[in-house]
């Protein structure tokens, strides 16, 4: 067996390719990301292509025909003012965050579909759900990625395959470089399993701490968004992350 895992050079993406390679008897990840892996977290398993998500060809992914898992955790966010925010962030983070994401399931759409069982799971994020002051954008491009996903695997159900994408939704991740943090992986080694055994199971949604911390969130937004936004804004501002 064999896996992709795009972005899987650093945080909850290379805990992943780690569990495959360890632990899941998968024996090539393929690693698709700007930078390498560390030497010291590189596994014979792996094979490592640079890519970046931004360019415009995606031909690279015609070459994965081996593989029976997709992982899509490559993304970025700006936690800032929509005032402070770049009019080149805005482009960048809904290709990578979102376009990218459809593109490449596109090129492997043919084998999602089909009978045979193919695994995807795709990083979004909780921001996705609900209105996240401070991180519009980021929220907005991962918005995108809760109805595309939602939408495909429906189509998916209705041409009568049992193949889904996992559409995995989580709030900060610790363990990540996703805040100017580094990879920790005894952090996010047991999320990786989580992803996972959710993919394997054939889910199509897995919040993370969901009964603990996001079913009152969501409820919250959904009694009274308006409010749930400046209670979200506060809480970034006060936590100065």
């Amino acid at each position: 067996m064999s896996a992709l895992v795009v972005g899987g050079a650093n945080g909850i993406g290379l805990a992943i390719a780690r569990e495959l390679a360890l632990n899941r008897g998968h024996e090539r990840v393929y690693i698709v990301d700007k930078v390498a892996p560390n030497k010291e977290h590189m596994l014979e398993q792996f094979r490592f292509t640079e890519f970046d998500l931004s360019g415009s060809d995606f031909a690279l992914f015609e070459g994965f025909s081996d593989i029976d898992t997709l992982i899509i955790t490559a993304g970025f966010g700006r936690l800032a003012h929509f005032a402070e925010v770049e009019e080149e962030h805005i482009t960048a983070s809904m290709a990578v965050n979102a376009t990218a994401v459809m593109r490449i399931i596109h090129h492997f759409y043919p084998r999602l579909s089909s009978k045979e069982p193919f695994r995807v799971a795709v990083m979004g994020s909780i921001a996705g759900f609900m209105s996240s002051p401070l991180f519009a954008v980021y929220g907005a491009s991962k918005a995108a990625l809760k109805i595309f996903i939602e939408s495909v695997n429906v189509e998916l159900e209705m041409a009568g395959t049992a193949n889904r994408i996992l559409h995995v939704a989580p709030g900060a991740i610790k363990g990540t470089s996703f805040y100017n943090g580094s990879t920790d992986l005894a952090l996010t080694e047991a999320l990786a399993c989580e992803i996972i055994e959710n993919m394997e199971r054939g889910n199509d949604l897995f919040i993370p701490r969901y009964e603990e911390v996001y079913r009152e969130v969501l409820e919250r937004y959904h009694s009274d968004f308006r409010a749930e936004g400046r209670h979200s804004y506060e809480y970034k501002m006060n936590s100065k992350r």
